[in-house]
């Protein structure tokens, strides 16, 4: 059995402003990871679902990128609004948001 529901880790890497990658902190992953831990913890779910800050997930054309364990579903993340979409639905429902789904076929 697996220590919580579920594992959630946000992209917060940081590069040089040149880089052609690009830098999901400085596309508000920062902002994003707090947002997510904030509302983990109002909703009732701290110790049930963790929330952690990743270094590159190496999907940076995505970024800022989610990832949810052990559901193995990666999300591209552009506001709070689309985590307070994941979280209500994703982590409470069990219910992909496909909108923001990732698919690396």
């Amino acid at each position: 059995m697996s220590r919580f529901k579920k594992h959630i880790f946000i992209c917060s890497n940081e590069r040089k402003p040149n880089d052609p990658r690009g830098c999901c902190v400085e596309k508000g992953a920062t902002e994003i990871l707090d947002y997510a831990r904030n509302r983990i913890h109002q909703m009732g779910l701290k110790g049930q679902v963790r929330v952690n800050k990743a270094g590159c997930l190496d999907a940076c054309k995505y970024g800022p990128t989610m990832v949810i364990y052990p559901d193995d579903v990666w999300y591209s993340l552009k506001k709070k609004e689309d985590v307070e979409e994941i979280l209500s639905q994703h982590v409470e429902k069990d219910e992909i948001v496909d909108r923001l789904r990732i698919r690396f076929d």
